[in-house]
């Protein structure tokens, strides 16, 4: 599905802050799912905690912040909504007005990483920018688009 993001309408800050606090809830199932699926046969073999040895512990953060990765990759690829993008009536589309591909949806979510560390400040730049875009989206060269209601 092509968009005129020319005629797009944006979601408003207080949107995507709804959709991050929906994903949020459904982010926070999938994780303890994958933190069980990995810690638990660690334990059982090693008879250490995981969160007690080093590198153990390193992998394990970058093994959750891929899981988080794939979930935002997979939902951008397929549809580009999110659960809280899909309740809050927005997606997420490239510049030219088509659907995110795994390098945009990777890039964006790169960015997006990025944007939001600094107390979300890429986030709330969307205010001041001309076009209502966050960091994340003007570095990815995507959008989000506003949908009509059905």
């Amino acid at each position: 599905m092509q968009f005129d993001i020319t005629l797009a309408k944006q979601p408003s800050i207080f949107r995507r802050l709804g959709a991050m606090l929906y994903d949020s809830i459904l982010l926070l199932g999938i994780l303890m799912l994958a933190t069980g699926l990995v810690s638990i046969p660690y334990e059982v073999i090693t008879h250490e905690k995981i969160y007690e040895a080093t590198l153990p512990l390193a992998l394990m953060r970058l093994y959750l912040i891929t899981v988080i990765a794939a979930f935002y990759v997979y939902f951008w690829t397929r549809g580009g909504q999110t659960l809280g993008m899909r309740a809050w009536r927005f997606r997420v589309v490239r510049e030219d007005g088509g659907n995110l591909r795994f390098g945009s949806a990777l890039a964006r979510f790169d960015w997006a990483i990025l944007s939001l560390l600094p107390a979300g400040l890429g986030l709330w730049w969307s205010w001041f920018d001309r076009d209502g875009l966050a960091w994340h989206d003007r570095k990815s060269r995507t959008r989000l688009v506003m949908l009509q209601k059905q």
